[in-house]
């Protein structure tokens, strides 16, 4: 067991996954700026690989965009006017958590709203059972007798066996009638098609 544990973390260690999207000449020397363009890159959804930020990103748009990124943290831009500056020209599809407005309310409110009304379902169907005192409950233990299933002959095992008999007949007949019938044989030479 230790020797798959060991041989995973070799293999792990040296797969090209666990490479940072980050390239060396792509790091700026100020480690201020560097930090703050490492945060507006979590920040900042990859556009070929849309469930990523662009700094987890191997794709060369992200490559762009990091750098334009930091470009701009450079020329002295504040980290707002940086994504300012990018929701302009690629629209809000660029942030990872879209700023609320009126145009992603929808986005925002959705799932709240959505997890209130099935609560506000489950609390309307509960009181409807509290209301009917529970007869359904008591209909097995001792209430009047259920009548849902007057009329329906029963089930029984007999007539399932033989149902099973008669698929069973018919299969046979058929596969004996097939038995006699040759089919041509494409693949051989001498056959007409």
């Amino acid at each position: 067991m230790r020797w798959l544990r060991r041989s995973l973390l070799v293999l792990t260690l040296i797969s090209p996954a666990c490479a940072w999207a980050v390239q060396p000449d792509e790091v700026l020397s100020d480690p201020a700026l560097e930090a703050r363009a490492r945060s507006l890159s979590k920040e900042l959804r990859c556009m070929v690989c849309q469930n990523q930020s662009i700094d987890d990103s191997a794709a060369p748009l992200a490559r762009d965009l990091r750098l334009l990124v930091r470009e701009r943290l450079t020329s002295g831009d504040s980290d707002q006017q940086v994504l300012d500056f990018l929701v302009a020209r690629y629209g809000e599809f660029v942030l990872l958590k879209p700023r609320f407005g009126w145009n992603t309310a929808l986005l925002w409110l959705g799932p709240p709203g959505l997890l209130l009304g099935g609560a506000l379902v489950l609390l309307v169907v509960g009181r409807r059972r509290s209301r009917s005192g529970g007869r359904d409950a008591d209909a097995g233990r001792g209430g009047p007798p259920c009548r849902a299933h007057e009329g329906r002959r029963p089930l029984n095992k007999a007539r399932g066996r033989r149902r099973h008999q008669l698929h069973k007949y018919l299969f046979y007949q058929i596969k004996n009638l097939l038995a006699g019938v040759t089919l041509p044989n494409f693949n051989s030479p001498d056959s007409t098609r």
